[in-house]
């Protein structure tokens, strides 16, 4: 019997092509779920798994910006920095890498080589210039941060970088120098552990000086090593600028050392000498004794680190003398000749006054009045000026405002309101007591006198220089007429005649024409108590009085031994000479003013 077949039987054969499509379909539809999620993930990385891993990834090394120089008025260097790197390593991962791969120029063509552990340390030791057994030696432990090498220079750092030894690192580190050492060190400052400016100009210029930190951005394995192909990203440092000062440094060192020489003679607390250009306002020279040096400051006592032309506020005695003058000029009270019959001593309203000489009945002049310096006859002039006008024309002077100069902790001084002062201060302030200042403000105000009338703030940032050398100067503040031309000249000829005629000769020098006034005030003690402690002796005085260019002031605090023989002129003699030469200022061509110091 035949047998029956499938379709005899009442049912369809099989369809192979069917059941081939079937499985395509099936596996078309999983490729396109693997695919649309490798898409996701790796395309568009929705939940930014790839950014995350690249992120884990790299590593950044901070490229320290090269912080600003500061700069003499000639340009003379004073402070600078150079960048070096400490070369670090993490022992852990070195000595668990045998080899590694880097990019290395082959034939001229980037390749990536594959290089052995100890080619790299040898490699290293030349390019570091060791010996390879330190290199090794250095490399190996478990330290996961081990300096190797420091203060290597910044070609040096590229040539390791290059390197990409694993576990080899560079630190950018930033070393400040101070060429001229103390000259202006207290002026200049100097940078605490960390690199911002603790005192003078580097604490306030900190911000220019300092400029903006760089990147390096490359990419590691899990394994720790650097990955050649691999992100490499660098953001350059921008450097800062450079801070140019008024200073001269040759004067500066000239000053530092004849006020440090008086203050050692005559065994003072300290000293301290300013030299100003009147027709500018440019501070020249600020001079301090024990000058601290930036390269080791913590070689002087702290309170040495500053510059107390403007940090130090005392009473300044006779040399307020000239303001009281100029005051009763202006306002048509006085003239250079105006007399006076003087006694032994003075009293008003219950205050007595003396001189410090002894003299009898006198008939002076104002100018002798002031080339003697006679508080006498400063009271009995003073008095045609109110109180307020006698408050008036000290802050008309700048007393009892700080100079902004760009250094901290400048003082203000003391100015007391008139209706607060008590009945001998009223009087006391024509001469410099009751009243106190910094020898800046004292300087400020003997320049408006010098300069015709004409108060310029004092300067000592003259401009700040770009990397690129753009140079961008600092505006000066707008002058002002603190009296009259015809007032400033008159009280120029009685400071004038007060070394002429008077008793400050030993502020003379030879060729030129020169005015001075001297100051002597008490010192009260430190410890805060009653009493006085010794004494402040100034001298300030410009020069050539036929057209002023330069002011010079000295000052000692406490200076040991009798008062009456202690004397400021032959330091400010030597000073101004120096500050004349260095500038070439031609001698005085036309007679010097003589104003007689008695009346007929």
């Amino acid at each position: 019997m035949a047998q029956k077949t499938g379709k005899a039987l009442g049912g369809k054969a099989p369809n192979p092509t069917r059941r081939l499509r079937l499985g395509l379909g099936v596996m078309l539809s999983l490729l396109l779920v693997v695919g649309g999620k490798l898409f996701l993930v790796q395309g568009l990385d929705v939940g930014g798994m790839a950014e995350a891993a690249l992120n884990k990834r790299m590593t950044e090394t901070v490229l320290p910006a090269e912080r600003g120089s500061i700069l003499d008025a000639n340009g003379t260097v004073l402070a600078n920095s150079v960048i070096r790197y400490n070369v670090v390593v993490d022992q852990q991962l070195n000595t668990k890498t045998e080899s590694y791969r880097r990019l290395d120029t082959v034939d001229g063509k980037e390749k990536l080589v594959e290089v052995s552990r100890d080619q790299g340390l040898t490699e290293l030791a030349a390019v570091l210039g060791m010996d390879k057994d330190a290199i090794v030696k250095a490399v190996t432990g478990e330290s996961r941060y081990y300096i190797v090498a420091k203060d290597v220079k910044p070609d040096v750092e590229d040539r390791i970088s290059k390197l990409q030894v694993p576990g080899i690192v560079t630190e950018g580190v930033s070393k400040r120098v101070y060429p001229n050492g103390s000259v202006a060190g207290g002026v200049i400052g100097f940078l605490q552990e960390g690199g911002s400016g603790q005192a003078g100009i580097e604490q306030t210029q900190d911000s220019i000086l300092k400029g903006s930190d760089g990147k390096r951005l490359f990419e590691i394995g899990a394994d720790g090593l650097r990955i050649p192909v691999g992100v490499d990203e660098l953001t350059e440092p921008e450097d800062g600028k450079n801070v140019k000062l008024t200073i001269n440094s040759d004067l500066q060192y000239f000053a530092q050392q004849a006020i440090q020489s008086q203050a050692d003679k005559l065994s003072a607390e300290w000293g301290v000498i300013i030299v100003m250009d009147v027709k500018t306002g440019n501070l020249v020279a600020m001079a301090d004794t024990n000058s601290p040096d930036p390269n080791n400051p913590g070689l002087v006592a702290a309170k040495d680190r500053g510059v107390r032309a403007v940090t130090a506020a005392y009473e300044p005695g006779s040399v307020e003398k000239m303001l009281t003058a100029a005051a009763l000029i202006e306002e048509g009270k006085a003239n250079p000749l105006s007399e006076y019959t003087l006694p032994p001593s003075y009293t008003v309203n219950g205050q007595t006054f003396t001189d410090s000489f002894s003299h009898g009945t006198e008939k002076r002049t104002l100018a002798g009045i002031l080339g003697y310096s006679m508080n006498t006859g400063t009271v009995m002039a003073g008095q045609a000026l109110t109180k307020e006008q006698r408050y008036d024309w000290l802050k008309r002077f700048g007393i009892g405002q700080a100079p902004d100069i760009g250094l901290p902790a400048t003082a203000s001084g003391i100015l007391t309101p008139a209706d607060q002062w008590d009945g001998r201060q009223e009087f006391t302030v024509l001469f410099g007591q009751g009243v106190s200042q910094s020898t800046l403000q004292t300087v400020r105000a003997f320049q408006s006198i010098a300069n015709n009338g004409v108060m310029l703030q004092p300067r000592l940032i003259d401009s700040y220089i770009s990397p690129d050398g753009t140079e961008e100067k600092v505006p000066s503040a707008e002058p002002t007429r603190v009296v009259s031309d015809s007032t400033a000249e008159q009280v120029q000829d009685i400071l004038e005649s007060a070394v002429t005629e008077g008793q400050i000769k030993d502020a003379a020098i030879d060729g030129y024409r020169v005015g001075a006034k001297t100051g002597t005030s008490e010192s009260p003690c430190d410890d805060g108590k009653s009493g006085f402690c010794g004494y402040t002796a100034s001298m300030v005085g410009m020069a050539p009085m036929d057209d002023p260019r330069f002011i010079v002031e000295v000052v000692l605090q406490r200076p040991k031994g009798s008062i009456y023989g202690i004397t400021n002129g032959p330091v400010f003699r030597s000073v101004m000479s120096q500050a004349l030469r260095t500038y070439n200022v031609q001698p005085s061509t036309g007679e010097p003013a003589r104003l007689p110091q008695f009346a007929k």
